[in-house]
């Protein structure tokens, strides 16, 4: 549903797993996740990707990886509801997301 995702033990981008992707931000570690790599889609593809997944996260917690920081996304994120990090990586800009 958003292009490249996965559970986060098993996915890998540029040689680093999806779990040390998560572990570079402040995402819970108990959860399940999933991997958006968003890094070559257009906008405001990953912006409604992952709106669309935060439709439906059921305590998951989503991964994406893009080539910079989704400030437009931000501001959406917490009027629904939900947590928030953003790191810099060697894979890009990562942003975890998740809901309390």
């Amino acid at each position: 549903m958003f292009g490249d995702t996965a559970q986060c033990d098993r996915t890998e981008l540029s040689g680093m797993d999806a779990e040390t992707l998560r572990a570079a931000t402040t995402a819970p570690a108990d959860r399940s996740c999933e991997l958006l790599d968003a890094r070559e889609l257009p906008p405001p593809e990953p912006l409604q990707r992952t709106l669309e997944w935060a439709a439906d996260a059921n305590g998951a917690v989503l991964v994406q990886v893009n080539d910079r920081a989704p400030q437009h996304l931000y501001p959406r994120l917490t009027e629904r509801g939900f947590e928030y990090d953003t790191a810099e990586t060697d894979d890009g800009v990562v942003t975890a997301v998740w809901q309390e």
